[in-house]
């Protein structure tokens, strides 16, 4: 019989393999949003649907030495974590009350977001340097649980 993975290690999986279509030449970044251990929707960092990517076009933040964490408003990507929200939105699918996994901890901007839509948990893979991020979704009560951390929770 094959063992089945846990919850937190499956959805994560599927979030790395959405990283798969990243088209940043920074980081590849996948998210997954669920509820109820079904799947609401997912997103990968890119830019705006129809525009050329970075890919094609070069990194800004590289050309200008930005270091990681700093300066989002430069990049002409979208987080996938924005991009998971955006997808709901635009499918009219409600994710108050869900769990968002991601390959990296999300910057301040998308911790603003997931606050803002409800979601309750965040579970992260890997870390991102972004102090501000920990600090606003630690105000807001939302718990973040980094795979591989003694603090593993199943969702």
């Amino acid at each position: 019989m094959t063992k089945r993975p846990p919850w937190d290690e499956y959805f994560m999986s599927i979030a790395q393999l959405v990283a798969g279509r990243s088209t940043c030449l920074r980081r590849s970044v996948g998210a997954v949003i669920v509820k109820d251990r079904r799947i609401l929707a997912t997103g990968y960092n890119g830019a705006p649907a129809g525009l050329p990517h970075c890919d094609e076009t070069g990194c800004i933040r590289e050309k200008l030495n930005v270091p990681h964490g700093e300066r989002h408003e430069l990049c002409r990507g979208i987080h996938a974590e924005q991009n998971a929200i955006i997808q709901s939105a635009n499918y009219g699918t409600g994710i108050s009350g869900s769990a968002i996994y991601t390959t990296h901890h999300p910057c301040s901007v998308c911790a603003k977001m997931i606050i803002n839509a409800g979601i309750r948990r965040v579970i992260s893979a890997d870390d991102y340097p972004d102090e501000l991020a920990s600090e606003l979704l630690a105000q807001a009560g939302i718990p973040v649980v980094v795979l591989g951390d003694a603090e593993k929770v199943a969702s």
